[in-house]
């Protein structure tokens, strides 16, 4: 097994996360078809609850181990490095005991939140049951996460994204089957195909944790056994250093799913004020946080795994104090975001009509909402790699105030909005997604600043690409209107496919001829300046 440099393992996260996301969308088609919109809603609000404990297991804890284990490697400080390994399996079995217990034992409550006092759709009791059912994953995931980190920090980026790609195949085979066994041929209520599905998150883990073991134990990569003994004083040092490493990358990810969670429990209460009936309020509200925000995170991907190899590489370079090296770390990150990201995000949004179709059917509300949800998704990645960037940094109290400011002024304009764009005469849920792209604006503006003035971070390289992206980006906008009024509509599956696929492909090379220097520079991994 060999280590990654910064770009390759960029890469390599990144077509992992991409994979798996793709996954996730694609078994989006028939689940939906299985369980309809009601059990969409229900799924829906199980996995938001459970998403929250997922980010910190996840993407708060790997990254935090992966951060110290480089930053240890870098110093040379071995026998640290294996200690603090140890007291984070202890950590993690007491983190996942404390979520499952919270999760199970308060689902009524947690319940009684989503809801509120919505009638006529789910009811408590469904959601209480589908709660504990997905609670027993957080004994097996956050485990995980102490594997993937460590493997991260060594750089191993090959075999941590490997296992997420079989994470994701066991879930979706489980859920599809389950589902389909107990909807089509038990004939059994709906929340228990919802149960079984979720459910499935366990399962998934349980594989891939049985993977990294037999990876990991065969290549001799993790070794927990130290030469030296540790004081009482020195493993607490240790312990403080591990928390106070994962709170911030917390806080990052916990964000971004409050910023789902707040949307979705204010959209129930906003539409439900304005008179929506029930079915309609759960269709918005799963559109947001289900079906939506799954075709969503393939944008959010490439931010992904940006950040996993971003982290150990900033914080080497932080370390070794080559603050110029780190700025070309996060220079790269941003034109990713710029020539890969945004584009796609353009392009999603122009044919979500036939993207949401695609994968869910005819929807009244799917497109109307997802072609402007999407364009929340390059804010999204772009607040990711700023914060995880602060992070590599270690400029922690400025990812608090950030994220805290943005998700206050987000929850506070959400139901203001909602209303005074009904008044207005436009479509009120647009009015959850402008608070989300304020509160996004508000997270970003702060740390590009701040990395400005103190680090001496320039952006001049990244921003003088900006025309060439921008007139690209027109292109792509005349091509796709003009090839709207050329080609006739689709309604089959197949039909569709092919409608996509050939101007994905026209737009494609358009696009890559335009900026090949660009992206064959961007891909390519130079030497950085050591």
């Amino acid at each position: 097994m060999k280590k990654n440099g910064f770009m390759e393992g960029a890469i390599i996260a990144t077509i992992a996360i991409i994979l798996t996301k793709i996954l996730g969308i694609l078994y989006v088609i028939p689940f939906y078809k299985i369980i309809g919109q009601q059990g969409g809603a229900l799924y829906g609000y199980a996995y938001n609850i459970y998403n929250i404990f997922l980010i910190i297991s996840s993407a708060g804890i790997p990254l935090a181990i992966s951060k110290l284990t480089s930053e240890y490697e870098t110093l040379k400080e071995y026998d640290k490095k294996n200690e603090m390994y140890k007291i984070s399996k202890k950590l993690i079995y007491i983190f996942s005991i404390s979520a499952f217990l919270l999760c199970f034992i308060f689902a009524k409550p947690i319940a009684k939140i989503i809801l509120g006092n919505l009638q006529g759709g789910n009811t408590i009791e469904d959601v209480c049951f589908v709660i504990r059912c997905i609670s027993i994953a957080l004994l097996i995931v956050p485990v995980l996460s102490i594997y993937r980190g460590y493997l991260q920090g060594h750089k191993y980026i090959t075999v941590s994204s490997i296992s997420q790609v079989i994470e994701q195949i066991v879930r979706i085979l489980i859920i599809l089957v389950g589902s389909f066994i107990f909807v089509k041929i038990l004939h059994i209520d709906i929340k228990y195909a919802i149960g079984i599905s979720v459910f499935s998150a366990a399962i998934g883990a349980l594989i891939s944790y049985v993977y990294l073991y037999i990876k990991t134990k065969k290549a001799k990569i993790i070794k927990d056994n130290t030469k030296k003994e540790f004081s009482k004083e020195e493993k607490k040092e240790i312990l403080k250093k591990i928390v106070s490493y994962c709170i911030p990358f917390i806080i990052i990810n916990i964000a971004n799913s409050l910023y789902d969670t707040t949307d979705m429990i204010l959209i129930i209460r906003g539409l439900t004020k304005l008179g929506f009936n029930a079915q309609d309020v759960e269709t918005i509200s799963s559109i947001f946080t289900t079906w939506g925000s799954k075709l969503v995170t393939i944008v959010k991907s490439f931010a992904t795994g940006l950040t996993i190899s971003l982290i150990p590489s900033l914080v080497n370079a932080y370390v070794s104090k080559d603050m110029k090296r780190a700025n070309y770390y996060f220079n790269n990150s941003l034109k990713v975001l710029i020539f890969i990201i945004l584009p796609l995000t353009i392009f999603m949004s122009l044919f979500s009509k036939e993207i949401w179709t695609l994968f869910y059917g005819k929807s009244y509300y799917g497109p109307i909402i997802f072609s402007f949800q999407i364009l929340v998704g390059v804010l999204d990645s772009a607040y990711v790699i700023s914060c995880s960037t602060l992070q590599g940094l270690y400029k922690t109290k400025l990812i608090y105030f950030s994220a805290i400011t943005g998700l206050v002024i987000n929850a506070l304009l959400d139901i203001p909005l909602i209303l005074l764009f009904n008044k207005i005469g436009i479509y009120p849920y647009y009015g959850a997604i402008v608070a989300t792209i304020i509160g996004y604006f508000i997270s970003l503006g702060v740390p590009l600043y701040v990395l400005y003035k103190k680090e001496g971070f320039r952006y001049s390289e990244t921003l003088k690409l900006l025309p060439n992206c921008l007139l690209s980006i027109l292109i792509i906008i005349i091509v796709s209107t003009l090839y709207k009024k050329i080609m006739p509509t689709f309604t089959s599956f197949v039909g569709i496919c092919i409608y996509i696929l050939i101007i994905a492909l026209i737009l494609g090379i358009i696009y890559y001829m335009m900026n090949k220097k660009i992206l064959i520079k961007l891909i390519k991994e130079k030497k950085e300046t050591k």
